[in-house]
């Protein structure tokens, strides 16, 4: 059991107050953190494509390789020929999910906004929008429904008793709710992680350093900076699968044949 003195990283990391008193409510760092994220985006977009040049130097280089990652790795294989009208989207949310992210590991900033769960159900819940509007604009409702719960070649038996009802309760509540919460859980984790040994190593290196207590700091300075590589890894992997799931399933809606 930890001492009444040292105390774990608690749900204290998530709970940020308003930013000085008499503030908003809702006006907290988190908030913060992604209008910074969003202003960010806006102006690299600016910088990158608003003046392009025929041989791409600097920012609008950095720009076209997101743009032809985005594109071939993710809005093509889902949207095919209609991968190059849902760009915008699609690199927006992939370059914000990703600054959003990273602003976890930065100094000064620590936190990933996508830790917060409202941050990653917000852009779940317009995608999900997206996704039925589209759905039942190109096919209907009757045959939205029909073509997401009654595949070709499935016997009808099976489809009746076991894959329609499943389909049904995946389309209206298992999607939107996995596509938050698989963005949300590993910022959240990651996070709590990073947090945790960081104190680790505070505590025992800075706060009440013995001979025993070095080890143990060492080993959490040297746990910190290895989950620090590996998180960098997994908020890339997160902006890459929110963003592959997203197109997935706007193609689902935009080409049910497929």
């Amino acid at each position: 059991m930890p001492s009444d003195e040292f105390r774990p990283p608690g749900p204290e990391l998530f709970d940020y107050p308003p930013l000085w008193d008499g503030a908003p409510f809702w006006l907290t760092k988190p908030v913060l953190l992604a209008v910074v994220g969003v202003l960010v985006v806006c102006a690299l977009a600016w910088g990158a494509f608003s003046r392009p040049k025929l041989v791409p130097r600097g920012l609008q280089n950095a720009g076209e390789y997101a743009y032809v990652f985005v594109r071939d790795q993710i809005a093509r294989p889902s949207l095919g020929k209609d991968a190059d009208r849902w760009m915008p989207l699609l690199l927006t949310f992939f370059l914000l999910i990703l600054l959003w992210n990273v602003m976890g590991v930065i100094p000064l900033l620590q936190f990933p906004v996508t830790a917060h769960v409202a941050f990653p159900w917000v852009l779940a819940g317009v995608v999900y929008v997206l996704k039925l509007y589209l759905g039942f604009r190109h096919q209907g409702l009757a045959g939205y429904l029909r073509n997401a719960m009654f595949p070709e070649g499935l016997p009808k038996a099976l489809a009746i008793t076991l894959y329609a009802p499943l389909e049904l309760l995946y389309i209206f509540v298992t999607a939107p709710f996995t596509h938050a919460v698989r963005l949300f859980a590993n910022m959240f984790a990651g996070h709590t992680l990073l947090a945790f040994f960081s104190a680790v190593g505070y505590w025992f290196l800075v706060e009440r350093p013995t001979v025993g207590g070095v080890a143990v700091g060492v080993l959490g300075v040297f746990m910190t900076c290895l989950l620090t590589a590996f998180e960098i890894f997994v908020m890339f992997l997160q902006a890459y699968l929110f963003t592959m799931l997203t197109a997935m399933y706007l193609g689902q809606s935009l080409h049910p044949e497929h």
